[in-house]
């Protein structure tokens, strides 16, 4: 399943509505910070999103409940499948060393990520 990049702004309310599992507009907005975004804006954003197939909703006379069709493990596993590709050659062995060589990771962590990519299939 390709799943699409999200907006800055579209990553803000999917992370509420993950959070959540299911809301209506009304208390997607009370989790944002001050100042928060326009009612409309969010609605916006949302109509957006069920486009994209990340939102559903149920209805309630006229009003509509919303919640994540797409989980937020299955968004974060395919964004960093796009990364890796991206910036890597599609090899997590590359990603890891390079992380290795900037002496952003110790022997440790390094460990930890390769054992989590065996667990998930991760081959490269």
């Amino acid at each position: 399943m390709d799943i699409r990049e999200l907006t800055r702004a579209e990553e803000d309310v999917m992370q509420v509505l993950w959070r959540l599992k299911k809301a209506f507009i009304k208390e997607i907005l009370e989790k944002f910070d001050e100042p928060k975004p326009a009612y409309s804006t969010i609605s916006t954003i949302i109509r957006i999103l069920q486009d994209k197939g990340f939102v559903n909703y149920r209805a309630y006379g006229r009003t509509y409940q919303y919640f994540p069709v797409i989980s937020k493990d299955d968004y974060r596993k395919a964004q960093m499948n796009n990364f890796v590709r991206d910036y890597f050659s599609n090899s997590y062995q590359k990603m890891v060393s390079f992380f290795a060589r900037e002496d952003s990771i110790t022997v440790k962590d390094m460990e930890d990520i390769m054992e989590m990519m065996k667990k998930s299939g991760v081959s490269n």
